[in-house]
C-alpha cells in the first residue's frame, strides 16, 4: 500500500490536488472490496483526517488551506472517480461547515473553523428538513432535541454534528452544530442499500439531547438572506460533481477494459476493437455527453466562487444566476452519468458483468445517489426561467 508519510504530507501542503490524488490511488486499490463490504470507511477517513483535507475550504488565517469552491469541488470529483462514498462523506464535510458559515454568527463559525483544522474534525449530516420527527423544546429551563432522523450521511466515526428538529412552539426548522459525542445522540449502522454503500446514510435518534443557545444557528439562520441561501446550491453542485467523477471513472475503467479484454464482435469487418465502428460510436457518445457536462459544472463552480466572494453583499439576481447554472449542471450530470453506466457495458462486453469486477458499482452509486431530489423538478425550474425568466425559488433543493 502506497503510505503518505508527514514528511510528505507537509511538502504538499500547498498542492491539495496532488495530495487527494495520492489517496484516490490508495482508494481504488480496495474500492471494489468495500462496496461488498458496506459499512464506516474507517480507515479511508482516518487517512483523510491525516492529510489535512478537512480544512480544505477554511481561510489561512483560521489554519485551514484556504481553497476555493472551484478547487474544492476538483478534489471530490477526484475521490468520486473512485469512490463516490468517500466523495460524498467528504463533500458532506465543506458542505457542513458553509452550513455554519452561511447560517451562523462570525462568533459562531470562526471558532469552529479554527477548532476544525486544528484538530481534524470530521463533521457529519443530520439535517433532513423533510424528516420532522425530531422535535425541539425546553425541558426544566434546557433546550433539547427529541426524536428520529433518516439519513444521516457521514454521521458514524464524525466529530460534530449538523442537527436539524422543529421547534415545538414557533414549528420553526431550527438548525445546530453539536458533538456527535454528546450525551443522547444514537447513531444508528442500518444503511445497507444497492449503492453509497459506505457513507452511513443510516439513521440517529436523538434522545433528549442537550442544545445550548449558542449551538444554534439563527443569525442569520436558514435560507434568510441570498448568501445564506447559497447553502443548496453549494449542495446540489456538490452532487453534481459526484456524479460527473463517478461517470468519468466509469468510462474510464470501460476504456482500460475495453482495450485489454474486448473481442471484435464476429459480424463486424474491424481487424481489432480499436477500430470497431459502433465501438467508437459509443465512446464518441460517451465523450460529447461527459464533455457538456463538464463544462457546465465548471462554468456553475467559479460562479459559486464568485458569489461566495460577494458574502452579504450577494444580490437576489446574483444568487438567481448562480441556481440556474447549478441546476443545468445538476440535470446534465444525471443524465450522462446515468447513460454512461448503463451503456458502458455495450464497449465492454458479456465478460465485464464478472461479479469480481463489480463494474455495476457505478450505476449503482449514481442511481441510489441521483434518487436525492427529484430532476424533474430541476427541469421545471429550467423551464420556468427559460419561458418565464423566474429564478428558482431558494428552498433546501433548489
Amino acid at each position: 500500500m502506497e503510505v503518505i508519510t508527514p514528511s510528505e504530507t507537509e511538502q504538499l501542503a500547498s498542492l491539495p490536488l496532488a495530495i487527494a490524488q495520492a489517496l484516490a490511488r490508495q482508494f481504488a486499490k480496495t474500492a471494489v472490496a468495500r462496496d461488498q463490504q458496506g459499512g464506516t470507511p474507517k480507515a479511508e477517513r482516518d487517512q483523510i483526517r491525516a492529510s489535512g483535507l478537512l480544512g480544505l475550504i477554511i481561510p489561512e488565517e483560521l489554519g485551514g488551506l484556504g481553497a476555493s469552491w472551484v478547487d474544492t469541488l476538483e478534489i471530490v470529483r477526484e475521490f468520486a472517480r473512485v469512490d463516490s462514498s468517500i466523495a460524498q462523506v467528504f463533500a458532506f464535510q465543506h458542505l457542513m461547515l458553509a452550513t455554519v458559515r452561511l447560517f451562523g454568527t462570525e462568533a459562531q463559525w470562526r471558532p469552529w473553523f479554527r477548532q476544525t483544522a486544528e484538530n481534524n474534525w470530521f463533521w457529519g449530516n443530520a439535517l433532513n428538513p423533510l424528516d420532522t420527527r425530531t422535535g425541539s423544546q425546553f425541558e426544566a429551563g434546557q433546550r433539547e432535541f427529541h426524536g428520529k432522523k433518516s439519513f444521516c450521511s457521514g454521521a458514524t466515526d464524525s466529530d460534530m454534528l449538523i442537527a436539524s428538529a422543529i421547534d415545538a412552539e414557533t414549528k420553526k426548522l431550527l438548525i445546530a452544530a453539536i458533538p456527535t459525542a454528546r450525551k443522547g445522540v444514537i447513531l444508528h449502522q442500518d444503511w445497507d442499500n444497492i449503492g453509497q454503500r459506505q457513507t452511513d446514510s443510516g439513521s440517529a435518534d436523538f434522545d433528549h439531547v442537550r442544545v445550548d443557545e449558542s449551538e444554534l444557528l439563527t443569525q442569520p439562520g436558514p435560507l434568510s438572506t441570498p448568501f445564506a441561501c447559497l447553502r443548496p446550491l453549494i449542495a446540489q453542485l456538490i452532487f453534481s460533481n459526484i456524479y460527473l467523477g463517478i461517470a468519468e471513472g466509469a468510462l474510464a475503467e470501460a476504456r482500460q477494459y475495453t482495450l485489454k479484454q474486448s473481442r471484435v464482435w464476429c459480424g463486424s469487418l474491424a481487424a481489432e476493437i480499436q477500430q470497431e465502428p459502433y465501438t467508437l460510436l459509443h465512446y464518441g457518445e460517451f465523450w460529447v455527453e461527459l464533455e457538456g457536462a463538464r463544462l457546465l459544472t465548471n462554468r456553475a463552480a467559479a460562479l459559486l466562487d464568485a458569489a461566495w466572494g460577494k458574502a452579504e453583499s450577494l444580490t437576489p439576481a446574483e444568487r438567481g444566476e448562480v441556481a440556474i447554472a447549478v441546476t443545468a449542471a445538476k440535470v446534465a450530470t444525471t443524465r450522462s452519468g446515468l447513460d454512461i453506466t448503463h451503456r458502458m457495458f455495450e464497449v465492454t462486453g458479456a465478460r465485464a458483468t464478472t461479479a469480481a469486477l463489480r463494474l455495476d458499482r457505478f450505476w449503482r452509486n449514481l442511481r441510489v445517489y441521483t434518487l436525492h431530489d427529484p430532476v424533474d423538478f430541476k427541469l421545471r425550474e429550467l423551464g420556468d426561467w427559460a419561458l418565464n425568466g423566474e429564478y428558482p425559488t431558494p428552498s433546501f433543493y433548489s
